[in-house]
């Protein structure tokens, strides 16, 4: 990368840190600090919602996605809008009427303070975790495009988010993440255009399609009733809205963002304006994903998109990468010619070449795992940084990277922020300091964010992860959320469920969605957890309440 692309990355990343530290630093009370003073209008809430959704995971392992599997990753938000209206409809009003701070301070409202610090345990547990791979995520990038070390690199991301998440609160959290999205959306539709204009040197937008269609990677429906199946339209509908309504109506990283509006209606259009978008966006990403694929079958892809595994391989296996990178080479002009001359009545030999390209990138992977190489990252997270950084001009290579880091500090912000509004709210105030002192309140939840940021920088420096990015994030969510979400379902519309019924309700569904996973990984979808978990802790609370009313 060079000096200029430095100096354009820099100068993004630090101005965003700065201006929300200095934007809201002045925060008298909890109020101001936990909850913007409830002054957010709808359109600061519709972005900050989204850029909070959108990490550097997002924009890394995304694009993978519909490079490797085509578009059928968006029916995990076929569910979305569907649920975002329930939340407005049901959610939103009781948090409004109870005037928490957190989504869980109204279990204790509502049940006890051991539902309450079960929830927020589980919230803990799993955010905890998202927090340190989102840190993770774009550290991969630093020390791909600049050579960094890996310690300095997390060290740089982490610091940055947490200036202006420990001084100015969730408010700073939210007007950085509406020109953190702002800067997004642009770099990628800049991105799309430039990937369209490499391919147009060789195929019409028709004839790409085309191509996309020979290797099935417009599976954007797909109706197939197997339930081992990872993305189908009934997983997405029914997984998806209960991952989905689970996310957006309990989880404190996003309460905190629509409970932040001036009233009830702002916050109700702010999560319309997400149902709208949420799904044309990420389809745009996946799209860009399908066309990257196009691309490096117009343009030389490399042996392998990790530039560090192969450099590892030329060092320790110099003859394999030799025999590989002249075969690899060769069949790929083949399949070019092939694409180019009439796409259409040669697609079985295209997917032939393409298969045999496939089986030799493949052993040339298996070779080096198998001298050594750790290798920590999934090769389809590489495939949108390898395009930004060999085919973008120079200058615009540091926007395209700074957006992408832009994307890790707007989510690991939020997170750092919601993971210290519940230790503040739902612990340090409901166990340890219940009385009024506004000025301790605000240090020690700043205390709590610094501590947050330093645990996540911590997970982050010994985090390994072999699966795609995005898959692992939506995974651990959907072993947990259900469980959660099931609790507030019972809350809001089961007035006779206990105290006791639901606690252990919640400890028993926990157990058993975890025990189902582990035998059923390879059978069922994950997304299908989110269903399973809400009804397993809604059945369990019900019978564990009849049973107690006949005794």
């Amino acid at each position: 990368m060079s000096n200029i692309d430095f100096f354009v990355l820099s100068s993004i990343l630090i101005t965003i840190a700065v201006y929300g530290a200095i934007k809201n630093r002045q925060n008298q009370n909890l109020k101001s600090y936990i909850l913007g003073d409830k002054s957010v209008k709808w359109s600061t809430i519709g972005l900050s919602v989204m850029a909070t959704q959108a990490s550097a995971i997002t924009f890394l392992s995304t694009p993978g996605q519909g490079f490797k599997e085509g578009m059928s990753f968006i029916q995990i938000y076929l569910g979305l809008p569907l649920a975002l209206i329930v939340v407005s409809a049901f959610f939103i009003p009781i948090y409004y009427k109870s005037k928490v701070f957190t989504a869980y301070q109204y279990l204790e409202e509502r049940f006890d303070y051991k539902v309450r610090a079960l929830t927020s345990f589980f919230f803990l547990l799993q955010r905890g975790f998202q927090c340190g791979i989102t840190i993770y995520a774009p550290s991969i990038i630093l020390t791909t495009i600049l050579g960094w070390e890996m310690t300095p690199t997390v060290l740089f991301v982490g610091l940055l988010v947490i200036i202006y998440t420990v001084i100015g609160g969730s408010k700073a959290v939210s007007h950085t993440h509406k020109y953190q999205m702002i800067l997004i959306l642009s770099g990628l539709v800049i991105v799309f255009f430039y990937l369209i204009s490499y391919i147009n040197e060789y195929l019409s937008f028709e004839e790409s399609f085309s191509l996309i269609k020979i290797f099935d990677k417009n599976n954007a429906i797909n109706f197939s009733t197997d339930i081992n199946e990872k993305y189908t339209i009934w997983s997405g509908l029914l997984g998806g809205f209960f991952l989905s309504l689970s996310y957006f109506g309990t989880d404190q990283s996003q309460v905190s963002r629509y409970i932040n509006a001036k009233n009830i209606e702002e916050s109700r259009i702010g999560l319309i304006f997400n149902a709208i978008l949420k799904i044309p966006l990420q389809f745009f990403i996946l799209l860009i994903g399908t066309l990257l694929f196009v691309f490096y079958s117009l343009f030389q892809p490399p042996m392998n998109f990790n530039d560090n595994l192969v450099s590892f391989q030329k060092e320790k296996n110099y003859e394999l990468y030799e025999i590989t990178k002249e075969k690899t080479e060769t069949l790929f002009d083949e399949k070019k010619l092939l694409i180019t001359d009439n796409i259409v009545n040669q697609s079985s030999e295209i997917i032939k070449k393409n298969s045999e390209i496939d089986i030799l990138r493949k052993n040339f992977e298996d070779d080096a795992i198998k001298n050594g190489f750790d290798y920590e990252k999934a090769e389809s997270d590489f495939i949108f940084l390898h395009f930004i950084l060999n085919y973008l001009p120079v200058g615009l290579i540091g926007i395209i990277i700074a957006l992408i880091l832009s994307a890790a500090m707007s989510s690991t912000s939020a997170e750092i922020s919601a993971l210290s509004a519940i230790t503040t709210i739902d612990i340090y105030k409901r166990f340890f300091a219940k009385d009024e002192n506004p000025e301790k309140d605000v240090f020690v939840s700043k205390i709590f964010n610094l501590g947050w940021g330093i645990i996540a920088i911590l997970f982050s420096l010994f985090f390994a992860q072999e699966e795609n990015l995005i898959e692992s994030i939506n995974i651990v969510a959907s072993l947990l959320y259900g469980n959660v979400l099931a609790i507030f379902l019972v809350a809001f519309f089961l007035k006779k469920i206990k105290s006791n019924n639901i606690f252990y309700a919640a400890i028993i569904s926990q157990i058993l969605v975890f025990i189902l996973f582990n035998i059923f990984e390879n059978k069922i979808s994950y997304l299908w957890f989110n269903f399973i978990g809400t009804f397993l802790t809604s059945s369990i609370s019900v019978l564990f309440y009849l049973i107690n009313r006949k005794s």
